[in-house]
């Protein structure tokens, strides 16, 4: 076995026993991403201000801390690449608050670019992980299929649906997700027991 085989079955091992040993953790958060999803889908264009007002909070601290620190710092090599990024994420942050609506638009392309390579990412790690959870990693892979699915109706829609549709989105990628992680975690639940059972019959 080569060096790569061996690592890669390493990695799968420790993904597997992480899942076995963390299972109830992973479903809480399974959980609590699909009762968020329901919200979202429940209200979509709520959802989608949301959304835009969070991520625009984001920006905006994050550049304030920044310029906090350049101007702490100021003989520190890249100071003006570094101020100009801090100054940029401010404004970013408050053009999002101060024109939320607008705001939706922008947030909803970078969806798009999020859903794809989540989507791509879930799918590899599905085969990835097919090995540690044999009878489960289809629920990962049907998340990623999803999330690619879910990118193409954002694109077929454009500009019309950028009001609601990334609260919308966000919501169907919330459930799905959770869906997935639970699922996962049922998974290598039920192969920690079976492990447990045989050690006990010994």
């Amino acid at each position: 076995m080569t060096t790569a085989n061996q690592t890669f079955v390493e990695m799968q091992r420790t993904i597997g026993d992480t899942l076995r040993a963390h299972w109830r953790l992973y479903v809480f958060q399974g959980v609590l991403m699909i009762i968020l999803g329901v919200l979202a889908v429940a209200a979509p264009a709520f959802a989608t201000l949301t959304v835009d007002i969070y991520v625009g909070w984001l920006f905006l601290i994050s550049g304030v801390l920044g310029l906090i620190a350049m101007f702490s710092a100021r003989n520190v090599p890249g100071f003006l690449w570094t101020l100009v990024t801090a100054l940029l994420s401010v404004v970013v942050g408050g053009v999002l608050l101060w024109k939320p609506a607008e705001g939706a638009v922008s947030l909803t392309i970078v969806l798009v670019a999020f859903f794809i390579v989540e989507g791509i990412f879930q799918a590899v790690a599905a085969f990835t992980y097919r090995d540690a959870i044999p009878s489960r990693w289809g629920w990962l892979l049907a998340s990623g299929i999803a999330d690619l699915a879910l990118a193409a109706i954002i694109i077929a829609g454009w500009p019309g649906t950028a009001a609601w549709v990334l609260g919308l989105l966000v919501g169907v990628n919330l459930l799905t997700t959770g869906w997935a992680v639970v699922m996962v975690a049922l998974g290598a639940r039920d192969i920690a027991r079976s492990v447990t059972a045989r050690i006990s019959e010994r």
